[in-house]
């Protein structure tokens, strides 16, 4: 198969890429919203314009120019000094030159519908990286982008060879939605059933107590010893159990006797035998020696991350990706020590291969393929 550059160029002259690059850097910017208010739960349209965290001060327009205003700035709030996170400037740089990308490589009815693969890449991998979540509400808005994507070229979803019905386009998307989003799901009750149960120890008591989602996007949270764990990390079935061996509990603000605390998905149990649904729980905390959980593999984020990125790219290309992730994975652990002792996100690695396969690693899959003929 030729290079997509050559088949299907969207503009043959250099300087559309211009507008194109200053577009992506005003979505970056936007983007910056999303990855900052989304997992704190504000919204994302009020207050209209962006705010400094420190001194809560709104920004003017020169101060809130894409790439420039962090320049002139100095990286420094105009207001306080406080210092502005380098990601501002990355996110905005990179998704300008991704965008670029996207108009010089593909054909010009499915640019636009790339371009909401990468902008939602972009935003879910670094709210992963911060916060260990990935908004399902995201995801899905992009599986349907992807449908879409592959009725306006079918050829999206199996970049190996050529499609010449939206129909097949379609059915592709659909194939590797499933692909993406069961095979994760897959791996996510395999690693339940192989990695049994996480047992923490502490040499004194520790506190640990229930913490009430903050927002529509979060869960509950369960925190012991100053970590937090989130609900849909530890209950993904309705048979998982979180055991706590308590030295002290304390129910909506009164102390009760229970050597053992044993949670659910939705109901409490003590060791007297009393059960309460945690609806109705206005608290719950105390102290603890101990506390047993299930383990986890990986998140079921990661699922409906990976089901979004076969509705684009078709369940070639989510094979390359997950193959692609983990080295990636692999590579930022032992270089950057990333995943010693604490959680791996594994969203950024997923968004990453996703990137590397659209703009050239069907190739090498291409190439794989043939080598094992």
């Amino acid at each position: 198969m030729e290079g997509l550059s050559v088949m299907y160029p969207a503009m043959d002259h250099w300087f559309w890429l211009i507008p194109a690059g200053v577009f992506g850097a005003c979505i970056g910017s936007f983007l910056n919203v999303v990855i900052y208010r989304l997992p704190l739960g504000i919204s994302i349209s009020k207050p209209s314009r962006s705010f400094c965290p420190s001194c809560n001060n709104q920004l003017t327009v020169s101060q809130n120019i894409p790439i420039l205003s962090w320049l002139c700035l100095r990286g420094k709030c105009a207001h306080c000094s406080a210092q502005i996170p380098v990601r501002y400037l990355l996110v905005e740089l990179v998704v300008g030159i991704l965008f670029m990308l996207v108009w010089w490589v593909f054909p010009l009815h499915v640019i636009f519908a790339l371009w909401v693969l990468i902008a939602l890449l972009v935003a879910i991998a670094w709210i992963d990286a911060q916060h260990l979540i990935i908004p399902t509400n995201l995801t899905w808005g992009g599986s349907i982008v992807g449908l879409i994507a592959n009725v306006l070229w079918p050829n999206l979803s199996h970049l190996t060879e050529s499609q010449d019905t939206w129909v097949k386009g379609v059915t592709s998307s659909a194939i590797g939605w499933a692909a993406g989003f069961f095979g994760i799901w897959l791996i996510v009750e395999l690693g339940k059933r192989s990695f049994g149960k996480k047992i923490l120890r502490y040499d004194k008591e520790v506190s640990w107590f229930l913490r009430e989602s903050q927002n529509d996007n979060e869960p509950m949270h369960f925190v012991i010893d100053g970590v937090a764990i989130p609900w849909w990390d530890i209950f993904s079935r309705k048979t998982d159990h979180l055991i706590i061996e308590t030295t002290k509990v304390v129910v909506d603000g009164d102390s009760t006797y229970s050597n053992q605390v044993i949670l659910s998905e939705d109901t409490v149990t003590f060791s007297n035998g009393k059960v309460i649904k945690i609806e109705d729980l206005v608290s719950l905390s105390g102290m603890a020696r101990g506390a047993i959980m299930p383990r986890e593999a990986m998140g079921i984020g990661d699922a409906h991350l990976l089901a979004m990125i076969g509705a684009f790219l078709g369940w070639t290309g989510v094979c390359y990706t997950v193959f692609a992730a983990s080295l990636f994975a692999l590579f930022a652990a032992f270089i950057g020590r990333i995943g010693f002792g604490k959680q791996l996100p594994f969203g950024p690695f997923l968004s990453l291969a996703a990137l590397t396969w659209l703009f050239g690693g069907w190739c090498i899959w291409q190439w794989y393929v043939l080598l094992l003929k």
